[in-house]
């Protein structure tokens, strides 16, 4: 018994070790949003070079807060996002905001919520290393990426940062 209980150890740490990927970073910011700084950005993938979604996916996007932010709060942010960059329909928009409310979880200052795209457009989300789910949607994954790469991106800064664009 003590035998099989070692070995499912042994097994979990091996399959989250591998959950989230050793990506090389393409740049780093910090988003503030009048006097506060809300959440350090990372970006990353395997070359350590951000193209396209394409050809730079898997494409990874670390956020590490810098206060607590509940789900709801995150989720009508990613939303209003989305409205002002004018890409995606209502329909979809609200389709996708159901989907995120079974993925995402409150965040506490000093928790990393990251988002893996997947060449096929779905995401898969983590919080601090543990996958909490993916999104299937072929178009999910350009249009949440879009929040922080789009040139129209509210937060231009902060993208010049994450692309190391000079």
């Amino acid at each position: 018994m003590l035998k099989q209980l070692s070995a499912a150890i042994v097994l979990l740490f091996t399959v989250n070790s591998y959950a989230l990927p050793e990506l090389k970073t393409v740049g780093e910011g910090t988003y503030r949003y009048l006097f506060w700084q809300l959440y350090d950005a990372r970006l990353a993938s395997e070359s350590g070079t951000f193209e396209s979604y394409r050809q730079s996916s898997p494409l990874l996007l670390a956020l590490t807060y810098k206060r607590d932010i509940s789900k709801q709060q995150f989720i009508d942010a990613t939303i209003d996002e989305w409205r002002k960059l004018g890409r995606s329909s209502e329909q979809q928009q609200q389709q996708w905001a159901g989907q995120l409310q079974s993925v995402w979880q409150d965040v506490k200052e000093g928790d990393t919520l990251s988002a893996l795209l997947q060449a096929d457009g779905s995401v898969i989300f983590y919080l601090n290393g543990e996958e909490t789910g993916t999104l299937t949607d072929a178009g999910f994954g350009s249009a949440f990426f879009d929040i922080w790469l789009h040139p129209d991106t509210s937060a231009p800064k902060l993208r010049r940062q994450l692309i190391a664009a000079q």
